[in-house]
């Protein structure tokens, strides 16, 4: 990380190239870098209005960075020139090197490098107005700060995007870094962290090289309680292929990011708006204890609306506590209903001092954020000094109670730009968007909670993985037949039904001595799917539905296994375990028998995992209301918890040979719960 930071806050730059150095020279120059500028070209006199020197070894000085803008073949020889220079690492522009396929051309881009930062290649390099500097070959909208946020992105264009924003972002370091082919998203998280002067850190994520080195950054930055949030794009394909069940689709590559940020405190965005609007709110204060809000209003449009968004997010408006409903309806006439949210009507509209002393009220009842929805008139032949007036009074009410407060306007174009730098500098923050706003408060609280658990351990949260409690089997083939798979599981405390494989003259007799109802299902390692190939027979209540049973599928094969009937579930849940080529090994939890594919209520974890994981995801399944309790009947917490743990304790003894494991249905009883079917493929190593 030392290494980088010669990268990114430099005090002497190199520009190799032609035009895109002369741009990048004017922007540095525009930020007021009182650094030493070298300006590198062969034939040119000057770039950007430096002076050039023709070559890189006809530098004189240090060079702590370098913007490389040449054609791809030329750009190996001055990287080893540079590093040569003990250069402090170098933006490479260039494109056509491994993310073209010319993998060959990258390696020895790498070895000139020896061990130099490189950002890039295919990279646009990075504006850093903390530092005064800009290794950047374009137009950006960033301006001069001594604090504020960093986005970092694999995109130039996405980059662009963010810098040519009017959203009164407080955008301190914009970063393009290309295919990654040396620093990549987990080092750059990893040298930002660490910076006080940057508030929050915003991540877009095409696709990242090393998961182990991305935890690790994230836990980092959680340890420096420097907020992160992620726009993570690119969904795999191969993650979301059904092998040989149903977990495969359930998991998916995208649903491990998912799982990646949960447990590293990460709240990922779904848009572009949502990612720059709760950059900006973390900026001003940092993450949330709760999502308790407080909306303030002139309209119950406004106040019906923000509530019904409300609904789809982990955020709340609580009602008014008695005192603080005495003291807000003590501003109001009669008329005016105190509810939260709060239409205040416009009695009061354009008197600052009245409006002053209801938000005062208001948000003197201890809500984690205050909000104030208001839309100014931005059209030139309208007068907004009403709108104003509203402004000073909340921003005074805030200050009254040390309140974390807000203005958001429903639509973007009107928040003027000049309101929302005042209110900015009031420690105010000036939002666009209702939805977009409730996600910000909504992230926040998510980060504010993780950051509350990473400090405060206990034993729950020790990974999951006890020995089993019988003898450990070493699988010989590829195959386990349902009835293998359950021995084995069993022998990690999962309840299995009482079971027996027989042939088909001996169903009858085996069925007789279990007792009913039975299930009665083909026996083999090839058919995965028994119930679409028709080897599935439930609650046979007699010998002659059993003996007619067997005898139907008896074309399937010649071994059948007859497992005791279970009844009086009260959920069923499905229990998976699947493999991924980046994340490893995962563990899938959700809705199970026919409701897996239809309700798709379902979280992934990362294995190995902690209690404290799996009860926070179990939780978050809609089908966990059925277990914790509805219409008099709930299911046995404890045993849910309890098998689970036990599938992760079978993943760990076998994390080497395990390609995928399919607990379907998991019935979970008032007593107990039991793994009524169970495939497992495993893979000699």
């Amino acid at each position: 990380m030392a290494n980088l930071q010669r990268l990114l806050n430099p005090t002497s730059i190199a520009f190799i190239g032609g035009n895109e150095c002369a741009i990048a020279i004017t922007r540095t120059r525009e930020l007021g870098f009182t650094g030493k500028i070298w300006a590198v070209h062969p034939k040119r006199d000057e770039l950007g209005g430096i002076a050039t020197v023709k070559s890189v070894d006809d530098i004189t000085g240090p060079i702590d960075a370098a913007f490389v803008a040449v054609k791809r073949e030329p750009t190996v020889e001055i990287v080893r020139q540079l590093r040569a220079k003990n250069c402090g690492g170098a933006v490479i522009y260039a494109a056509g090197f491994a993310e073209a396929g010319a993998t060959e051309l990258q390696a020895e881009l790498l070895n000139a490098a020896n061990g130099m930062p490189l950002l890039g290649p295919n990279c646009y390099g990075f504006v850093n107005t903390l530092s005064r500097c800009a290794l950047w070959p374009d137009e950006h909208g960033l301006e001069i700060r001594e604090r504020g946020v960093a986005i970092i992105t694999q995109s130039g264009n996405i980059a662009c995007n963010f810098g040519m924003s009017r959203r009164a972002l407080p955008l301190a370091q914009l970063f393009a870094i290309g295919n990654q082919a040396d620093v990549d998203m987990a080092r750059m998280l990893e040298a930002l962290c660490t910076d006080d002067r940057i508030t929050a850190i915003g991540l877009h994520i095409e696709g990242l090289k090393d998961i182990s080195a991305f935890a690790r950054a994230a836990e980092l930055a959680r340890h420096h309680k420097k907020p992160v949030i992620a726009l993570k794009t690119g969904r795999s394909e191969q993650g979301a292929k059904v092998t040989m069940s149903h977990t495969s689709s359930l998991s998916g590559a995208d649903n491990l990011y998912d799982a990646l940020f949960e447990r590293h405190g990460i709240a990922r965005m779904k848009s572009v708006t949502a990612f720059a609007e709760t950059l900006k709110f973390l900026h001003h204060g940092g993450p949330l204890h709760d999502s308790r809000l407080v909306s303030l209003s002139c309209s119950g449009g406004e106040a019906a609306l923000v509530a019904d968004m409300a609904l789809e997010k982990s955020v709340s408006f609580p009602p008014f506590n008695a005192a603080t409903k005495t003291k807000v309806a003590a501003t109001l006439n009669e008329f005016v209903s105190v509810d939260n949210p709060l239409d205040y009507h416009t009695f009061i509209w354009g008197d600052e001092s009245k409006l002053e002393a209801t938000f005062t009220a208001t948000l003197s009842g201890g809500f984690d954020v205050g909000m104030l929805i208001l839309d100014v008139p931005t059209h030139p032949h309208m007068n907004p000094a009403a709108w104003y007036k509203t402004s000073r009074a909340f921003t005074a009410a805030a200050k009254a109670n040390n309140a974390r407060a807000v203005i958001v306007a429903s639509l973007p174009e009107s928040m003027p730009l000049e309101m929302a730098a005042q209110l900015s500098a009031d420690n105010i923050t000036p939002m666009m968007g209702l939805d977009d706003a409730l996600t910000a408060f909504e992230a926040a609280a998510m980060i504010g909670k993780s950051w509350k658990l990473s400090g405060h351990p206990d034993e729950s949260r020790e990974p999951v993985q006890q020995a089993p409690m019988g003898d450990v089997w070493v699988p010989s083939s590829d195959g386990l037949t349902e009835f293998e798979g359950k021995v084995l599981l069993n022998t990690f405390g999962l309840a299995v039904p009482e079971g027996q494989i027989c042939s088909v003259s001996d169903a009858v007799k085996t069925a007789n001595a279990l007792g009913y109802p039975v299930a009665l299902k083909i026996s083999s390692t090839t058919i995965l799917h028994k119930t679409e190939a028709g080897g599935v027979a439930l609650n046979l209540r007699n010998a002659a539905e059993v003996e007619a049973s067997a005898t139907r599928m008896a074309k399937l094969g010649n071994e059948f296994l007859i497992e005791k009937m279970v009844q009086g579930a009260v959920a069923e849940l499905i229990i998976g375990l699947t493999r991924d080529p980046q994340f490893g090994l995962a563990l899938v939890i959700g809705a199970g028998g026919i409701f897996t594919e239809l309700l798709k209520d379902s979280v992934t974890l990362i294995l190995p995992t902690t209690e404290t994981e799996i009860l926070r995801a179990l939780k978050s399944l809609r089908i966990w209301k059925l277990i914790e309790g509805f219409r008099g009947k709930s299911g046995d917490q404890k045993a849910t918890l309890e098998a689970i743990k036990s599938v992760c304790a079978f993943a760990a003894t076998y994390k080497d040979q395990i390609e995928e494991l399919d607990i379907n249905p998991l019935f979970i009883l008032p007593k107990g719960a039991v793994a009524a079917d169970a495939l497992i493929k495993m893979r000699n190593t």
